[in-house]
């Protein structure tokens, strides 16, 4: 077998035809317009992805079968049915035309293959075996690994851009940390580290990465967030480039704009990498819906570092009280018992149904199923990080825990009867 030649095409604006609306096509499609190929599918049925793209004008569709003319302007063809017979049809009409055709069901038969293709920063990586897709597909998937986890590197020699890029690490499981939190994570020459941010991902840094332990204990030691805004910008100025790596999502409770401010003063550059917020994420993976159709429509995240009362708080807690969806508490452990008595003074249900997730999403996870009414008591034992969430959607991730809850809602649909 000749081995094929790796070559990557430049498409933008050059007629791309892919016979066939199915699985294959739908496959092969979005990468196809992402080169700004001008892509003409032809296919007398496609699949409802295929269609929703044709409808909103980002391909042309047409609604029928395969004829040689269709090729007449192309400069790549992708066969993509069912059907040998139709598919050696297109590999001829190509060949009598000199252009390079994929055969979908026999790459031997086609005069260009599809490699498993992944992206890292501003590299594209494919790797290419005929009739091994599992196996192109798996040595893909660990070569943009090893980039994205700084195991090999890709940094540009000599390249060097200064300054901050605030990091979300999402809810403490490495595995929920984001392919652009890892890749930032591997150019780094300083982070800037707080307590709640995935520390496995610390132990995976290229050597000579600098490591800022700046963490913020409850109860214990402090860093001054303005000690932390100098740090960034120091290192920033000094020629660096510095990660600020927190838990969660920067913007949601994080301080991250504080920080963004002090970069602005300092006429520092920054950019901002999201992560997952606990505060849907965490309930997610204990089975919890911060939202369903018939008993919660909204959800409100609020920050009970601050007791309902204090003269520094911006909560109005009776207001969501008179709420009937889901409110979520963040750092809001120490303050429990206050906050369920406000909002039943507020007007909710003492009997409304709260779930407490401790280290959510770690290997130490710890749940209480209670009600606002036992809030205090129940969690007595509990110590922080937790995600507090006040609602009904509770009892729709535990049933059996609540059977005085949601007694009208319809099992087959979710929705209430």
């Amino acid at each position: 077998m000749t081995s094929p030649y790796l070559a990557g095409l430049v498409l933008q604006g050059r007629r791309v035809v892919v016979v066939g609306g199915g699985q294959v096509a739908q496959r092969r499609v979005p990468a196809l317009i992402d080169a700004g190929a001008d892509v003409l599918l032809v296919a007398p049925e496609v699949s409802p992805a295929l269609q929703a793209i044709a409808d909103a004008g980002e391909i042309t569709w047409h609604d029928r079968t395969f004829v040689e003319e269709d090729l007449d302007d192309a400069w790549y063809v992708v066969a993509a049915t069912d059907d040998a017979e139709v598919n050696a049809a297109v590999g001829a009409a190509a060949e009598a035309r000199r252009v390079f055709c994929v055969r979908s069901d026999d790459a031997y038969a086609g005069t260009a293959w599809t490699p498993a293709t992944g992206r890292h920063d501003s590299l594209t990586v494919g790797v290419l075996g005929a009739r091994e897709p599992r196996r192109t597909a798996r040595t893909r998937d660990a070569l943009v690994a090893a980039l994205r986890d700084g195991l090999v590197s890709a940094r540009e020699d000599g390249v060097r851009r200064p300054g901050v890029v605030l990091v979300g690490g999402g809810p403490g499981d490495p595995d929920l940390v984001n392919v652009a939190a890892r890749r930032a994570l591997a150019d780094a020459d300083v982070v800037i580290a707080d307590r709640l941010a995935p520390r496995s991902l610390l132990g995976d840094l290229p050597d000579g990465v600098e490591v800022v332990d700046v963490a913020k204990l409850p109860r214990g030691r402090h860093t001054p967030q303005e000690a932390i805004n100098a740090r960034c910008v120091a290192e920033a100025l000094a020629g660096k480039q510095v990660v600020r790596f927190k838990g969660g999502d920067t913007f949601v409770f994080g301080r991250g704009f504080e920080e963004v401010l002090a970069c602005e003063a300092a006429g520092v550059a920054w950019s901002v990498v999201p992560g997952l917020s606990s505060s849907y994420a965490v309930p997610a993976t204990a089975g919890i819906p911060v939202t369903h159709r018939g008993v919660a429509h909204e959800f409100t995240v609020v920050s009970g570092h601050l007791a309902p009362g204090h003269p520094g708080s911006l909560v109005d807690w009776s207001a969501l009280g008179a709420l009937r969806g889901t409110v979520v508490c963040l750092m809001a452990v120490a303050n429990a018992g206050a906050i369920a008595d406000a909002l039943v003074a507020g007007g909710r249900d003492p009997r409304t149904p709260v779930a407490v997730i401790a280290e959510g999403t770690m290997p130490g996870e710890r749940r209480v199923l209670t009600r606002l009414e036992s809030l205090a008591a129940d969690i007595a034992r509990i110590e922080p990080p937790a995600v507090i969430v006040v609602g009904d959607v509770v009892a729709v991730g535990h049933p059996d825990a609540y059977p005085d809850r949601l007694t009208d809602l319809d099992p087959a649909t979710g929705d209430r009867g």
